[in-house]
């Protein structure tokens, strides 16, 4: 209970149980009644610069009386170390107080911290807040320092955070000495760290203070930045708890069930198709509209009785998008002529070592499903040719009602499902002859006895000049520029504007380079980067991403002609055959991807309308909001009901995904895909990928993470990049050669730089990650080696 007299009370912390005398008070408190070790200690609470109450003196005294080391006061102003904001450091402490003089200048020194300039610029000048003093028994400490249950740096709360230095923990808030430093999973397991040459924990300390911190978690129900101490006995103290104020949403709320603990999952081939991080409004229309699509060639290959609304081939984990390959393992289990082999090389580029094979099937049974897959996958011509006429039943969408707006993109979403099943039957066609082409080659190759990746290659050549419509698209952006090219001075206003300004004028412009352009965004406007994300935009809503690309176009010498990169026929009729069959599929796949394109394009001008609907309604603080919602959540916000708490949930998923967009992943996680800090190559210089794209050359590196990053490029260097799709094409004709973490020798990014005759290696796993820009490096994309020179 408290006791006082005519000035301040004190509080013993035991009996705190709201946060009215501020939050590192009541945290102590939460971690005594946890039954975890901490100092003894009481409150003195409303504190001025006023003499000290006997109250307080007596209180001290016996504290003092009882304890063998002097005592630490810290500030607990009401609101501090709270959900909101920590004040760390805008307040003053004073360790080692050992007589009632100490404590008065101590109180005094604490209470005036409150009125000093930092605190009042860090509470934005507002009157400042009640002063409470937490009294604390101090520990001779042997090791000290904080833990976070949630690493504030990526905002990951999947880890745990430990920072160690020798004796009091002081040395660590105020910087003047290095201290150790260890991330570890929730289950103990090693991420990453840095001791010095005499570590200040042992693995039994880290064990128990990453055991304490956890507890401590569950009861607060929410991450926790802790202090600790270790005394000279060994003893472990617990000094403070409170909110990480600094973390974003919950970079894992949003994750789909995974549908086995054992199961591959993958970001080969999704990866190339959606890049980096996307918001949960991507993930519920176009990665629910890439699961429908799978799912239904799984069911016409007769390994699946039916569509399941669940999410069985695709899982959405830390804002990424990942394929499943356990799931997938049912067709090459299930048909004749396939095998988990081929499957792996197919998707990954690589054998899956942690793949199983899933129960085999009889044989009349692989002979049905065979025959039923293969009828679906060739016979995907009417569809394709159908795919025009049916896209242009797709809704208007031009309601002000927010119910109908809903409609109408429901409807839209419907088409989308369709289409991309088109184009995963159409892939499926490309991805046969492909193979076919390839494992010819390569048993050829092996009978001379030569390399495999020599079979490779002469499929690679065989391949190229198929003409895609990826290539064709930047031919005709090409023939836009060379016709700004032929005026000076459009050129100079042209490289004078900001990207974004330039092209808005020239595309409003009556002069024959901005009739060109309007005629390029007619027929490929709807095309961009990340072309399948509902929140970013296409080239011909993003004048200034097409801009700078266009920029970097104008800058570089001519370009390629793609048209003469084509192979010469073989002699071999069954050759010829395969190739042209192999080409035929690479444009088909191409100009069905440049379909589903279209419709996300459409889809994402509505839900951008809707949002807008929304914001004019007061119901979304802004349009871009609308994009962070579950489309199974879009109902409930039109409803007209209540939705703060869903708008506040959705402000939390928008701050999540810049620390999403910064995580990398292992090409392939067993269960639930974690990030991961990839492995560096060997020593000698060399990184392997995946032969893509014929030729070799040398050139300075332009490591670009985002097509951002290449509007930096310069004519001639080699671009090194995670994953490229569409967007990422123009530069295509400046680069001297293409080299990618991810994909496969039918991946995007490999069929447009063969058709612009350029040297390309994928599958690389670690190029963005240990190549620099401005190395030197050799590109022979026909054994799919990077050599650092």
């Amino acid at each position: 209970m408290p006791v006082s007299d005519a000035g301040s009370s004190v509080v013993e912390l035991v009996d705190v149980v709201d946060g009215r005398f501020g939050g590192k008070a009541l945290g102590l408190a939460e971690l005594i009644r946890l039954g975890v070790p901490v100092p003894p200690g009481f409150v003195i609470t409303h504190a001025t610069r006023s003499a000290l109450t006997a109250a307080v003196t007596d209180r001290f005294i016996r504290m003092r009386t009882a304890g063998q080391t002097p005592v630490a006061v810290r500030s607990s102003a009401a609101g501090e170390d709270g959900e909101q904001l920590s004040f760390a450091g805008q307040y003053d402490t004073v360790l080692g107080v050992g007589s009632a003089d100490e404590l008065a200048a101590a109180v005094e020194k604490c209470v005036g911290s409150a009125e000093s300039a930092r605190a009042t610029a860090y509470q934005d000048g507002a009157t400042p807040a009640a002063m409470h003093l937490v009294v604390q028994q101090m520990v001779d400490a042997r090791a000290a320092g904080v833990v976070f249950t949630a690493d504030p740096t990526s905002g990951r709360r999947d880890l745990l955070v430990i920072d160690a230095v020798h004796g009091l923990g002081e040395s660590l808030v105020d910087g003047s000495v290095s201290s150790d430093h260890h991330v570890l999973t929730h289950g103990g397991e090693p991420v990453a760290g840095e001791v010095g040459p005499e570590s200040a924990l042992t693995a039994a300390d880290i064990d128990r203070i990453r055991d304490g911190a956890l507890l401590a978690a569950r009861r607060w129900g929410r991450p926790l930045d802790l202090e600790w101490a270790i005394d000279r006995t060994g003893a472990l103290w617990w000094l403070q708890a409170r909110p990480i104020t600094t973390l974003p949403g919950d970079l894992n709320e949003m994750d789909t069930p995974v549908t086995g603990p054992d199961h591959v999952y993958t970001r080969c081939n999704i990866g190339e198709m959606m890049p980096g991080a996307f918001c949960p409004l991507t993930a519920s229309v176009s990665g629910h509209a890439i699961d429908y699509a799978m799912q239904m060639v799984q069911v016409a290959g007769g390994v699946q009785k039916r569509y399941e609304d669940r999410w069985r081939q695709v899982g959405y984990f830390f804002g990424h998008m990942f394929l499943n390959m356990t799931e997938g393992t049912a067709l090459s289990s299930g048909i004749l002529g396939n095998s988990l082999e081929q499957f792996s090389l197919s998707v990954c580029g690589r054998v899956i070592d942690e793949l199983e094979p899933g129960p085999p099937k009889p044989f009349a049974r692989k002979l049905i499903n065979t025959v039923r897959l293969s009828t679906f996958a060739l016979s995907s011509g009417p569809a394709i040719r159908r795919l025009p006429d049916t896209i242009a039943r797709f809704p208007v969408i031009t309601s002000r009602d927010p119910a109908v707006v809903l409609r109408r993109l429901d409807a839209g979403l419907e088409m989308y499902r369709y289409v991309t099943l088109v184009h995963v039957r159409s892939s499926s066609r490309s991805a046969v002859a492909a193979n076919v082409l390839e494992s010819h080659l390569v048993r050829q190759a092996a009978k001379r006895g030569a390399a495999e990746t020599a079979g490779s290659a002469e499929a690679i050549r065989l391949m190229t000049g198929a003409g895609v419509e990826s290539a064709l698209m930047v031919q005709e952006l090409n023939a836009v520029v060379t016709t700004l090219r032929r005026d000076p001075t459009a050129v100079g206003e042209f490289l004078a504007a900001s990207p974004g300004e330039a092209v808005t004028r020239l595309r409003d412009s009556d002069n024959p380079s901005g009739a060109a352009l309007r005629g390029f965004l007619d027929r490929h406007g709807h095309r961009g980067y990340r072309e399948l994300c509902m929140r970013d935009p296409s080239w011909a809503d993003d004048p200034e991403g097409l801009g700078a690309m266009m920029q970097v176009m104008l800058r570089a010498p001519a370009k390629r002609d793609p048209s003469q990169t084509a192979a010469p026929e073989p002699e071999s009729r069954t050759l010829r055959v395969l190739a042209r069959l192999a080409q035929g599929g690479a444009r088909g796949r191409e100009e069905t991807k440049s379909r589903m394109a279209l419709v996300a394009h459409l889809l994402k001008r509505g839900y951008r309308h809707l949002g807008e609907v929304l914001c004019d309604n007061g119901v979304l603080p802004d349009a871009d909001l609308v994009f962070f919602f579950d489309r199974r959540e879009l109902p409930r916000l039109v409803s007209g009901g209540d939705v703060t708490e869903l708008v506040e949930r959705a402000r939390r998923r928008r701050g999540a995904l810049a620390y999403q967009a910064a995580l990398e992943f292992d090409d392939v996680s067993v269960g639930r895909p974690t990030p991961s800090v990839r492995q560096r190559v060997s020593s000698d210089g060399q990184i392997a990928g995946r032969p893509a794209g014929h030729g070799s050359v040398e050139g300075v590196v332009r490591v670009a993470r985002s097509v951002v990053e290449a509007r930096d490029l310069q004519p001639g260097e080699i671009l090194v990049a995670p994953v490229t799709d569409v967007g990422w094409t123009p530069y295509f004709a400046v680069i001297a050669a293409l080299v990618t973490d991810i994909g496969s020798s039918v991946s995007h990014g490999a069929v447009v730089a063969r058709e612009y005759g350029l040297p390309c290696v994928v599958n690389t796993l670690v190029g963005t990650q240990v190549l620099r820009t401005g190395d030197r490096v050799r590109v022979d994309g026909d054994r799919g080696l990077v050599t650092v020179l």
